[in-house]
């Protein structure tokens, strides 16, 4: 099986040598399919419909611990026997440089009907041992099913996804009141977290938009967009026109949570 001595690398300390994600728990499934090579297949067995976390970026604060489940279905006509799914970083997975093991030593399989079944593992990350910087961006799944006659498939990547450092935005508004016509400076700060630290940092470089909403209504529009400076700050400025909220508003990178600030209310006199 390629990669497996790869996953010595997991940023796992050897004091979770005994949890459900380490290394040895990836071993004892990877000897089940040691014959196995990189997107191997012998008959008619298939994995599809591959989600991760229910189809949503897998988030992770400075502190965070997270379970989220992968799912895929697996075919075989003759049944299926048994599967799992590994999740890695890298360019390949004989290569790569990070990764999460399942909490289970196989996936549990649900029969839908003589030749299917639906697969389920769960993964569980924690920044404070698990995560590096470097981490944070896209990640595949590796999976293999096996059907009950052994006609297997195994794919290093069978779908793609995102692990994201969590962001933070904030916003004040100033001054309040405010004489309509007047100007209105808009202050705030873009952070995100670091996995190394366990802390957030400031994101600077970063294009973010100042949005309204008038009192009475319930949607957001588009003021101006600004990017984030030293340390994160965001500062701009706007003519006061009527009673409302403003806020920043941040769409996200690959490594970054998207992420929208709570409105702060001006009454404009």
């Amino acid at each position: 099986m390629t990669g497996a001595l790869a996953l010595s690398v997991l940023a796992v300390p050897a004091a979770q040598a005994d949890d459900g994600n380490t290394v040895s728990s990836f071993t004892k499934s990877a000897e089940r399919g040691a014959a196995v090579a990189a997107d191997d297949v012998i008959g008619d067995t298939a994995i599809s419909n591959v989600v991760v976390n229910g189809g949503k970026a897998v988030v992770m604060g400075a502190t965070t611990k997270k379970t989220f489940t992968v799912s895929f279905t697996a075919t075989d006509d003759s049944g299926i026997a048994w599967g799992t799914a590994v999740l890695w970083h890298g360019s390949t997975f004989d290569t790569l440089d990070g990764g999460a093991l399942p909490n289970e030593d196989e996936a549990v399989c649900t029969e839908v009907n003589a030749t299917t079944s639906t697969c389920k593992h769960t993964f569980t990350v924690d920044a404070n041992y698990d995560l590096l910087n470097k981490l944070a961006g896209g990640w595949k799944v590796w999976a293999l099913a096996q059907g009950t006659d052994l006609d297997f498939v195994q794919k290093d990547n069978v779908k793609g996804f995102n692990l994201q450092r969590m962001s933070k935005l904030t916003v004040n508004a100033s001054p309040e009141p405010v004489v309509k016509g007047k100007t209105i400076t808009v202050t705030g700060a873009l952070t995100r977290a670091d996995w190394e630290t366990n802390k957030y940092a400031g994101l600077s470089g970063q294009s973010v938009v100042l949005q309204f909403r008038k009192a009475g209504t319930t949607n957001y529009t588009n003021v101006k967009g600004i990017k984030s400076t030293t340390g994160g700050a965001l500062k701009t400025t706007v003519p006061a026109s009527a009673d409302g909220y403003y806020r920043f508003t941040y769409a996200g990178i690959a490594s970054t949570a998207v992420v929208s600030a709570e409105g702060d209310y001006v009454d404009v006199k």
